[in-house]
């Protein structure tokens, strides 16, 4: 049966894959030259600007009061965790490295969305996402570089717990409001936040800064902290959760390729092995049902 408004989930879904695949590569650029905690307080200052101009802009009213807990809880996840373990994973592990171990974040987001959301994947959709992620998981220890879970692969997990969360609490906002608005409030209440962290986190040396590790931040401030946020929630709310989730699957995959693009990391034809290997499972996982309540 044709369900355009679905397809239309996915196809978005996979636009914000794209745009969240680029995270990695640009906090890789530019924690080699910026501090991780001031890149943090940086991007969400930047996101934070963007997205109350835009509501000023559009003269959007305030969100029910109802809502402020679920924005909050969601920014804590999306604006304070997720960057930060990100920044510090980056610090010590290669973007490649990271990428692969985002990959489990399909099955954590449908865990999430199971607690939050209140979606229900059946047995199959979670079999499918186990066997993707166990696909993943082959594919890091595989690395000549895994020999031993590092402190990098603890902040990464960090990084997983808290882009799950955050990506079922948008989904369940965005059942509520528009996505775009979900995160402009998200970015735009933790702008003073920001802002003084910003200052307070001010480094001595910013004019040697690479212009590569200022165009990383300009990235992860406009695009992955605000814009990607746009496409994603949109597609979580076509999609659902749990469907859209999944195609998180693909993401490793994309940050190995702009990994390689933008930070001159190699790949190698097991690499692509796996890639179709992991396509094939978000595929499949697409025809197994979700119930939306």
């Amino acid at each position: 049966m044709h369900h355009p408004r679905k397809e239309f989930g996915i196809a978005l879904g996979l636009a914000g894959v794209v745009l969240f695949g680029g995270t990695l590569p640009a906090t890789r650029l530019s924690v080699a030259a910026i501090d991780p905690l001031f890149l943090t307080a940086a991007r969400a200052t930047i996101a934070g600007l963007a997205g109350l101009a835009v509501l000023v802009a559009l003269r959007r009213p305030a969100p029910p009061r109802d809502l402020w807990g679920a924005l909050v809880l969601t920014g804590l996840c999306t604006i304070g965790g997720f960057p930060v373990f990100t920044a510090l994973a980056m610090f010590s592990v290669p973007a490649a490295h990271g990428g692969v171990v985002l990959g489990i974040l399909p099955l954590a987001t449908a865990a999430a969305a199971a607690l939050v959301a209140h979606e229900r994947p059946s047995l199959g959709f979670w079999l499918v996402s186990l066997i993707g992620a166990i696909i993943v998981l082959a594919f890091v220890l595989s690395r000549p570089q895994a020999r031993a879970f590092a402190l990098g692969d603890l902040f990464l997990l960090g990084t997983v717990l808290s882009g799950a969360f955050g990506y079922a609490l948008s989904g369940r906002l965005s059942l509520r409001m528009p996505g775009w608005e979900v995160v402009s409030w998200q970015v735009a209440a933790f702008l003073p936040l920001a802002v003084i962290a910003t200052l307070a986190l001010w480094p001595n040396d910013l004019a040697a800064v690479p212009l590569q590790a200022w165009a990383g931040l300009a990235y992860v401030g406009l695009i992955s902290q605000y814009f990607a946020f746009f496409v994603f929630n949109a597609a979580m709310a076509a999609g659902g959760v749990a469907r859209i989730g999944q195609l998180m699957l693909l993401q490793p995959f994309v940050i190995v390729v702009l990994a390689m693009l933008i930070n001159g990391e190699p790949i190698d034809a097991s690499t692509m092995a796996y890639a179709v290997a992991v396509v094939a499972t978000v595929l499949i996982g697409q025809r197994m049902s979700v119930k939306r309540r």
